[in-house]
């Protein structure tokens, strides 16, 4: 049976006619901009790893300590009761992809996604290393199993391993910091079963990811680039082919009379291609805009002394000869919206207070009580220390005309950081004073970070 050709027949696309899978491997490429992605990866990996080395404030710059329900990021502390903020975080991500992918296109999908840093600037690295250039890759896969091919992938593989390990690793210090992840890692697994389950978890998902699934997480599960055609538009700056330039395209002849495009159909552009595609069947889902044809094309052009940017960055509009805009309606309404993310963000992240204080209802009683003609409200003042430095509070209640008489047994407190305690109430008032409305108002006063806060809770009772 003949072996199945890759779609549209492309040399290096990720399918085959029938949809089995063709493994891309892409050729080596040099360039400006694979310079510039080289040095972009070093950095984002370098403060991959080093953000846990970091401390701010005596704490990692960012530990997102779960267990404890405890987050801290570049000095400032949160609790569970601050996760609501998360909504402003991810927002306003999400608006600065649109805002990037709307100017630059898929930038961020060639340059900074975790997919691209990780797979590029390590797996790949570490492929070409042992395994030789596209074509001696693809020679070893296609032949008979032997010795050379037998260590080389061993090898590999468990370099491969071995990343994924060291990434898993760092990724699970986020959680439980670096002093208690290196007693881990000297100690049994069975002293820390969920930590040993969640890295041996991350371990396996990277491992089949960058191993084997690699291209198709872009291509099948992110939907990142189906989103592209709705956050895009003809001004775009994009990654594309000159057709005017480039057509009709194929090698010149002296003895050929026709006339002929730049393009000599070296297929450069598409054995580079981490996810096989041909640009020059213009504009694709599948590109991750990581510039690699362009590079390539360039290198071509050079060679053949022809002018450079026959592949390159350019918008639809500047492909066929229009004028380019740069403020465009979506635009501006991206950048409306980031204007009023930023002003809710900034009330809601100054609204962040040291400490919470609610008053309650006591669990699991009667919400008041009568005895002697004398009626009795049971609450409870729910006190959580949001710093990271022990905290004491007074707590005193607000007595007016009302005539409400308070019994707080634990008016004093100190709170560890993230601490958190129930303090009982006691609210007593004369039947014959009763009437409705009546507020029971506690004042809890810090000693150190923060201002007094007035908690309040309706006073109940028969007929109230």
């Amino acid at each position: 049976m003949p072996k199945s050709l890759p779609v549209i027949q492309e040399p290096a696309s990720s399918l085959n006619k029938d949809g089995s899978r063709n493994f891309v491997h892409p050729a080596d490429v040099k360039g400006r901009f694979t310079t510039r992605r080289w040095i972009t990866f070093a950095v984002l990996l370098l403060i991959y790893v080093a953000l846990p080395f970091i401390e701010v404030g005596g704490r990692p710059a960012v530990f997102l300590d779960v267990a404890r329900r405890r987050f801290y990021l570049f000095g400032a502390a949160f609790n569970a009761q601050d996760f609501w903020l998360v909504f402003f975080l991810l927002s306003g991500m999400a608006l600065v992809l649109f805002i990037v992918t709307t100017l630059w296109g898929r930038v961020w999908c060639g340059y900074a996604c975790p997919q691209t840093v990780f797979l590029e600037g390590l797996y790949r690295r570490v492929e070409r290393l042992l395994e030789g250039p596209r074509n001696q890759r693809m020679r070893r896969n296609a032949a008979p199993m032997s010795f050379d091919k037998a260590w080389r992938k061993g090898l590999k593989h468990l370099f491969f391993l071995a990343l994924s390990l060291l990434l898993s690793h760092v990724f699970l210090s986020y959680f439980v910091s670096l002093p208690s992840l290196a007693q881990m890692v000297r100690r049994s697994p069975a002293e820390h079963p969920e930590a040993f389950a969640w890295m041996a978890a991350t371990t396996g998902l990277l491992y089949f990811n960058f191993a084997w699934f690699r291209e198709q997480l872009c291509l099948i599960i992110c939907p990142y680039g189906r989103l592209q055609s709705t956050l895009t538009d003809a001004d775009t700056l994009v990654i594309g082919y000159d057709k005017k330039r480039g057509e009709p395209r194929g090698k010149r002849s002296k003895r050929s009379t026709e006339e002929r495009g730049d393009c000599v159909d070296c297929k450069r552009c598409v054995v580079v291609c981490p996810t096989g595609i041909d640009i020059r069947n213009g504009l694709q889902m599948e590109c991750i805009g990581c510039a690699a044809c362009v590079d390539a094309c360039d290198a071509i052009m050079t060679k053949l002394g022809r002018p450079t940017g026959l592949v390159r960055y350019d918008s639809l509009n500047g492909f066929e000869g229009k004028k380019k805009r740069f403020w465009r309606p979506r635009l501006a309404i991206y950048v409306l919206a980031l204007i009023l993310w930023s002003v809710g963000s900034y009330f809601a992240f100054s609204s962040h207070e040291p400490y919470e204080a609610n008053l309650l209802r006591a669990p699991g009683g009667a919400p008041f009580t009568v005895e002697d003609g004398v009626v009795r409200n049971t609450l409870q003042v729910h006190l959580v220390n949001k710093t990271d430095e022990p905290q004491r509070y007074h707590l005193r209640g607000l007595a007016d005309d009302a005539g409400l008489e308070y019994q707080i047994p634990i008016a004093d407190v100190e709170l560890p950081p993230g601490g958190d305690r129930h303090l009982p109430v006691f609210v007593e008032l004369p039947r014959e004073s009763l009437r409705p409305g009546l507020l029971v108002r506690v004042e809890v006063q810090p000693e150190g970070a923060g201002d007094p806060k007035v908690v309040e809770a309706r006073f109940l009772g028969p007929g109230a």
